[in-house]
């Protein structure tokens, strides 16, 4: 008779991480992509309390992995991996030229 085969590529999961390194590998992420994770952006990804958002930004802060800094229009705290925040600006001031320039060409033609 047939028997039923486990799927191919089902691999036993490992433990599952702590909300405080789901935070710290989504900031990571997001500056290794050349973009700043807002903090109020956390509590809504990660279903959390904006207290405890708090929480976990001041211990990751403490420990030297990400660094800080604030908007300059709306004052909101954003958050890099420690060491980019120069370089997340500069890419960012990047994309907002392209977007002014691409607004310009279509307005012309």
């Amino acid at each position: 008779m047939s028997q039923k085969r486990p799927y191919r590529k089902f691999q036993k999961k490992g433990p599952s991480l702590s909300m405080e390194q789901k935070v710290e590998k989504f900031i990571l992420r997001n500056s290794e992509n050349g973009f700043f994770t807002k903090v109020t952006t956390i509590p809504y990804k990660f279903e959390m309390s904006e207290s405890k958002a708090w929480d976990v930004v001041g211990e990751l802060l403490s420990e030297g992995k990400i660094e800080s800094i604030h908007d300059e229009i709306s004052g909101e705290m954003k958050l890099c991996k420690a060491g980019q925040a120069y370089s997340i600006m500069n890419s960012e001031q990047k994309r907002k030229r392209q977007k002014t320039n691409n607004f310009k060409k279509k307005k012309t033609t």
